[in-house]
């Protein structure tokens, strides 16, 4: 008896999920919490300090979300699973972020307001005015209050990380003010009338309070892209219901309870509550909330309306077919957060030695004791500078350098269309020199008309126009819409069905028409499937008007051929001017004849293009001139142009092209415009200029102070507040770069919406 070996288990795919980590104070924190999670089988994990998320790859077969939250925990950290309905976690974040920031106000105030008596005596001793003396008693009341009331987050964010293995700021904070404070409680009753270091300890826990309540309250507005793009979506929606007595009535309820197919009605001036199809009305639409472009869409039955844009003076009746995370704006929202949350390369040094800096700043504030004793200075003398290295050197303005540059340039980026997928994209994006773009949907409308038709053996055009439209009936291509349009506008007779459906990439398709095969595409590709064209008939070298010609057979003879001219993009030959400024070389890759490239390229005024280019040829093309030193980026829209999209160094896809080439793609485009890729890249080289500036900040801070302080020449409350103002500078820093503007800006009320301007 035959036997068949049964297939074994299959393996899981890998999940990934994202996790809100509480209790980070420092990016030596996300450091440690990378390394626990990696520890665990198949699990890979990056951290981000600045957003407080950690992205995690994992297999479910090795990894459950429990035990990446209890490893999270037992590392002294709390974890929680991010739900992925885009809105409703960035809402939570934005509560919570707002619950935290009043928790720092009421501690900066009260530990301000217990400082400020040993500041005072501080200050009457520098003026001579010894009355200004606090009793002992009363300062160590004061500060005892501060070091372990105020101070308490330090020594929970010490433990925790400490318990888990690692060390954080929290070690340098509490390590530093507990010496201070403990040496000062031990001479207090034990030398009573020695000077005291109280003022010292507090004073350093209300600058760092007050450091941590400046850099929350400038981290959150890093946020303002997500928050402006979540309110533009209105909370309720006017739904037509049928009530029991058949009767439509119009009722108001929440966008959560709007189902598919629902009709809704939109009055002048509204904004869509969900992604919709036209059915009654016509209207303009404001769509520069998610395409950066400045003018108004004419809308009439038919049309797609989305989530967020504004309808314009007329009223219109809409079905909804796009809900809750379904909609084009959820998606933007989630991709604008991930991408928020990701790594750029260049933030792998500070990652690295963010692993180090604690123990080596522990390192040296014990060599600095050490040094100072064995110098002939006294106990305190020596314990004085060694308290001034562990509060200065904060790795905070390290691990915030990069990240709240990238938070704030790819929000940047999708208020003014240009959706980035990650921050290596971003980064990416500076260094590029070569462009390679499509002719087609990129350089040109992408909306070509079919100008010319010819009939081949007593044809008639209305026949060939007929079986080419339905072999187009369903391709999302920019000619096969033409020819449609032709067909309807009473060109042809009505397009008969089609079967067997068949793409040919780069080539054509192919069907089954009436029991027989039918063909349509490029000239070379019918030749090569066998059909023979008339000899006499040479459409494509009519050099004085080059058209696009494509080639329709019918029952294994040539049927006619249909020839289509397309036009620039009104801002193509103003972009490419702006690239070559910029030092980008441009390079024209289209599937089309020479006749036709050669025409658009002079128009646009790109010196380099090739023809009859098939997909292959593209992607080719961009592994070449990556292999000789050329950083290569690609624009296109179609599916043929995924390929080339996967294989250059940064990816552009045009926002009304194919789905293939949006997922394919690095950057999107939403307002289809070829300037939309100078701004990309401007956008990058100026996020770039602010991560190199805030690495000089973090830096520079750390190798002139940590010295200065070892040295003696910090005061340790001078150094709490130079470690309090250094992550400030740093955000601060990250901030300007939200005076960024495309060349074609939003109009005026987008980009100063109620929504953005309390950001």
């Amino acid at each position: 008896m035959d036997t068949q070996a049964e297939p074994g288990p299959r393996r899981p795919s890998p999940a990934s999920l994202d996790l809100a980590i509480e209790g980070m104070t420092c990016v030596a924190c996300a450091t440690r919490i990378e390394k626990v999670l990696g520890r665990l089988p198949a699990v890979r994990a990056s951290v981000n300090f600045a957003t407080g998320r950690a992205r995690v790859t994992f297999d479910p077969g090795c990894t459950d979300e429990a035990a990446l939250t209890e490893a999270v925990a037992r590392a002294g950290y709390s974890a929680r699973v991010i739900e992925t309905l885009p809105g409703a976690e960035e809402a939570t974040a934005t509560a919570d972020a707002d619950a935290r920031r009043h928790e720092a106000t009421l501690a900066l105030a009260g530990s301000g307001l217990l400082t400020l008596p040993l500041l005072a005596q501080m200050g009457g001793m520098f003026m001579g005015r010894h009355e200004w003396m606090l009793p002992d008693a009363l300062q160590f009341a004061l500060a005892t209050a501060v070091q372990f009331g105020f101070g308490r987050p330090f020594y929970r964010g010490a433990w925790n990380a400490l318990r888990g293995g690692g060390a954080n700021m929290d070690v340098l904070v509490a390590l530093g003010t507990s010496i201070a404070w403990g040496y000062s409680a031990v001479v207090t009753f034990a030398a009573p009338g020695s000077h005291l270091y109280f003022e010292s300890s507090a004073t350093i826990i209300t600058l760092v309070l007050l450091g941590k309540w400046l850099e929350a309250r400038a981290r959150s507005r890093t946020g303002a892209a997500i928050a402006a793009l979540i309110a533009l979506q209105p909370p309720t929606a006017r739904v037509e219901r049928t009530s029991p007595a058949s009767a439509i009535d119009l009722l108001e309820v929440p966008v959560s309870q709007v189902l598919p197919g629902d009709m809704l009605q939109l009055r002048p001036g509204e904004s869509f509550p969900v992604d919709g199809e036209v059915i009654d009305g016509r209207s303009t639409v404001d769509e520069a909330m998610l395409t950066g472009e400045s003018l108004p869409v004419s809308k009439g039955s038919g049309d797609t309306v989305f989530a967020g844009t504004l309808n314009g003076t007329g009223a219109l009746r809409v079905r909804a077919t796009g809900i809750g995370s379904t909609t084009a704006l959820a998606r933007i929202v989630r991709l604008v957060g991930e991408a928020q949350g990701s790594k750029a390369p260049i933030q792998r040094l500070a990652d690295r030695i963010a692993g180090v800096f604690v123990p080596v700043v522990l390192a040296l504030a014990v060599l600095t004791f050490g040094g100072w004793m064995l110098s002939g200075a006294a106990l305190v003398d020596s314990l004085v500078p060694a308290i001034a290295v562990l509060v200065i050197a904060c790795p905070c303005a390290l691990g915030l350098a990069t990240p709240t540059a990238v938070i704030v340039g790819i929000g940047e980026g999708s208020r003014a269309g240009i959706l980035i997928r990650n921050a290596a994209a971003l980064e990416a994006a500076h260094r590029l020199d070569l462009l390679i773009v499509d002719k087609t949907g990129t350089l040109t409308t992408g909306a070509p008309q079919v100008t010319r038709v010819i009939a081949f053996g007593g044809a008639s055009e209305a026949d060939v126009l007929a079986i080419a439209a339905a072999l187009e009936a369903d391709s999302e291509h920019p000619l096969a819409a033409a020819i449609r349009r032709a067909a309807a506008a009473g060109h042809g007779t009505p397009a008969p069905h089609a079967e067997a459906f068949q793409a040919v990439v780069g080539s054509g398709v192919r069907a089954r028409i009436d029991g027989r095969d039918a063909l349509l595409g490029s000239v070379d590709w019918l030749q090569a499937e066998g059909i023979v064209l008339p000899a006499r008939v040479q459409p494509a070298g009519d050099d004085a008007d080059p058209l696009t010609w494509i080639a329709v057979a019918h029952g294994g003879r040539a049927l006619g051929m249909v020839g289509m001219a397309d036009a620039l993009r009104p801002d193509t030959a103003g972009a490419v001017r702006r690239l070559g400024a910029t030092g980008v070389e441009l390079l024209i890759m289209s599937g089309d004849h020479p006749a036709v490239t050669a025409r658009i390229a002079a128009q646009a005024g790109i010196e380099r293009w090739r023809a009859r280019c098939t997909p292959a040829d593209k992607a080719a093309e961009a592994v070449r001139l990556k292999a000789a030193g050329r950083s290569v980026g690609m624009v296109g829209d179609g599916i043929n142009d995924a390929p080339a999209l996967a294989a250059a160094d940064v990816s552009f896809a045009i926002g009304s092209g194919s789905g293939i080439a949006l997922h394919t793609a690095d950057i999107t485009l939403m307002a289809s415009r070829l300037s939309q890729v100078v701004d990309a890249i401007d956008l990058s080289r100026a996020t770039m200029t602010k991560i190199r500036q805030n690495l000089f900040l973090a830096f520079a801070y750390n190798v002139l102070g940590i010295p200065l302080a070892a040295a003696g020449l910090l005061d340790p409350v001078i150094a709490g507040a130079a470690m309090a103002a250094s992550s400030v500078c740093v955000v601060g820093n990250a901030l300007l770069l939200r005076r960024w503007r495309p060349a074609h800006p939003a109009p005026e009320h987008i980009l100063h919406s109620p929504a953005t301007k309390g950001a």
